[in-house]
């Protein structure tokens, strides 16, 4: 049987790197304060991914005026990239631009 490749979830959470309490709107994968992610899902939405690791953001480039911010997983190295969102906090994307671990 045909499945989809995205599933919206809603879900809040409570980022486990900063500790912000995140309101989810079904498309939130990763928490708008310091960006940090977790490595959850195959699929977009499926929470199928056994590492579950932690996605640091790595680097960040702009394409057509929107952010995209690049993932490694800390645990397993995956690497993964989304769009910001309007929520996303600016001054952490911009902080991106000045780490040292650029797309290792």
């Amino acid at each position: 049987m045909f499945e989809k490749k995205f599933k919206r979830k809603i879900e809040d959470f409570k980022c486990r790197h900063c500790g912000t309490v995140v309101k989810g709107g079904g498309y939130t994968d990763h928490c708008p304060e310091c960006l940090w992610s977790r490595h959850i899902d195959i699929n977009p939405g499926d929470r199928k991914e056994k590492c579950k690791g932690m996605m640091e953001p790595i680097d960040v480039e702009t394409k057509n005026d929107k952010y995209i911010i690049y993932y490694k997983c800390t645990l397993c190295g995956y690497r993964h990239r989304v769009k910001s969102v309007p929520d996303d906090d600016l001054e952490s994307i911009i902080n991106l631009c000045y780490t040292e671990t650029r797309k290792e």
